[in-house]
């Protein structure tokens, strides 16, 4: 798939302001500071789209972004940080499951985890309410160009090997960098086979 157009559209506190045109949604989502803003820049091949930030917890909205005119990618808050505290805690969980769950136009939702570190709690278990709330999922393995192929392989190799303690079919996985483009073709390729079966659907 190549990329014509990327534009944002709005940003919202509650599934029920999303678009209303019926178009096809991909959500990324992921702990704060897992490089996502830079992946969805690199991803919608238009730099500065999505606000990157050395500050975790920069999104605090959903961000709808058009991309050719024809399905949104959809930027959502990270997870697993503490700063904003309690309350801020619990409005994302309104918000974000909210969106998750009740979201008629999401078709796919792409958790992103960072390759440079073992398995993360949080992360493990927002994949286990994914799987248990039967959504659609699939991962991406973000900063591959931070290690050493062998370093990455192994960690992702770790991510794999436990998942598969509780899953017999693991959901597809992409290794990606927003420096070397790694997985932006996959990706999109990826996401152009979704948009075929969400328009058939």
């Amino acid at each position: 798939m190549k990329i014509n157009s990327a534009t944002f559209i709005q940003s919202e506190d509650s599934y029920l302001k999303g678009p209303k045109d019926g178009k096809a949604e991909y959500a990324f989502i992921g702990r704060s500071n897992v490089g996502k803003s830079s992946l969805i820049n690199m991803i919608a091949s238009k730099k500065g789209l999505a606000k990157t930030s050395q500050t975790p917890g920069k999104t605090q909205t959903i961000n709808h972004f058009l991309i050719n005119e024809e399905w949104y990618l959809v930027d959502l808050p990270g997870y697993g940080f503490a700063k904003p505290g309690k309350d801020y805690r619990e409005k994302w969980e309104v918000m974000i499951i909210d969106y998750l769950t009740k979201r008629e136009n999401l078709f796919c939702i792409f958790v992103l985890i960072d390759s440079r570190h073992p398995l993360q709690d949080n992360d493990f278990e927002f994949m286990r309410f994914l799987a248990h709330s039967e959504l659609p999922f699939a991962i991406l393995f973000t900063k591959a160009d931070k290690n050493s192929v062998t370093k990455t392989k192994q960690n992702v190799d770790e991510y794999i090997k436990l998942m598969l303690e509780y899953w017999e079919e693991l959901p597809p996985c992409f290794l990606t960098s927003s420096v070397t483009r790694e997985g932006k073709e996959e990706i999109l390729n990826f996401i152009e086979d979704l948009n075929k079966k969400f328009k058939k659907k």
